[in-house]
C-alpha cells in the first residue's frame, strides 16, 4: 500500500472513532461517566498506585534544588545588543527572575541559580543576545523531590 493510501486508511478508520465517540461520549460505562486515561495508556480509572506527592511550597521545592555549577556559563547575554531593546521581555520571562536591569540600561544575568528552562532564549526577539547551550555534562541544575 502507498504512503497516500496508508493516510487515507488511517483518515477514515479515525473519522469512523471519532463519529462513534460523538454517538455515545460517555463511552461503554454509565451515562455521563469520566472516562481517564490510566497510566499504561488505556483508558480506565486513574491507577490507584500512583503516589500522591504532598502539597509543598515553593519555598520547599526550591530548596531541595541544587545546583552544580560549572565556571563555563551556559548562557550568555550580549549587553550591548540588550540596551537598545525596548521590550525586556528576559526580565518579566525568567521564572528564576535572573535578569536584572542595570543603572547603566543593559541587563545583568545570573547564571548559577538558573533552572534551564530556556524561557529566556525562547521570548528574545533581539538576533544574537542571548546564547543558550546546555550546561557541561555532570553540571546544572538538579531538581529533587524529596
Amino acid at each position: 500500500m502507498s504512503d497516500l493510501g496508508q493516510v487515507r486508511s488511517w483518515a477514515a478508520r479515525t473519522s469512523a472513532a471519532l463519529r462513534r465517540s460523538r454517538a455515545h461520549p460517555a463511552g461503554e460505562g454509565s451515562a455521563g461517566e469520566v472516562r481517564k486515561l490510566d497510566a499504561s495508556g488505556g483508558t480506565g480509572r486513574a491507577a490507584a498506585s500512583q503516589p500522591e506527592w504532598p502539597e509543598r511550597s515553593f519555598e520547599e521545592l526550591i530548596g531541595s534544588t541544587r545546583f552544580d555549577v560549572h565556571s563555563r556559563a551556559h548562557i550568555v547575554v550580549d549587553d550591548s545588543v540588550c540596551r537598545t531593546c525596548p521590550s525586556r521581555e528576559c526580565i518579566v520571562a525568567c521564572p528564576a527572575k535572573l535578569f536584572v536591569t542595570t543603572a547603566d540600561g543593559g541587563i545583568l544575568f545570573n547564571y548559577e541559580q538558573c533552572f534551564e528552562c530556556g524561557t529566556c532564549y525562547l521570548v528574545c526577539n533581539n538576533e544574537g543576545a542571548i546564547t543558550w547551550t546546555y550546561p557541561e555534562g555532570g553540571h546544572g541544575v538538579v531538581f529533587r523531590q524529596t
